[in-house]
């Protein structure tokens, strides 16, 4: 997985808390679009079930393949979206911290 800031566009996995409600979504800014979600503009869906924290992000150099990636871990059953978070993120950190530090 690439976390460089140097890409343009961005897969992400939003929780309302470990083991709870997910949110896949695609963005060209991330933080922003992070910081909406927080602010429950992001969407609906987000507003509605306090899906916020960052447990997941991927980077890609061109749209193509970032919405290919949205489109591929939406389809992905839920057990398969959880291992994927814990792999990288075991104890499901808000890793907003994290890029807003490396990337803000």
């Amino acid at each position: 997985m690439d976390r460089g800031i140097n890409r343009s566009y961005w897969v992400y996995i939003l929780a309302s808390k470990p083991h709870g409600t997910l949110y896949v979504g695609v963005t060209n800014d991330i933080l922003g679009r992070v910081e909406k979600h927080r602010q429950k503009k992001g969407s609906a869906f987000t507003a509605k079930y306090s899906v916020a924290h960052l447990v997941h992000f991927e980077a890609f150099g061109d749209i193509e393949h970032a919405i290919q990636r949205e489109k591929t871990l939406k389809a992905y059953l839920r057990a398969w979206k959880i291992n994927l978070i814990e792999r990288e993120n075991p104890h499901w950190i808000d890793l907003y911290s994290e890029i807003r530090k490396k990337f803000g």
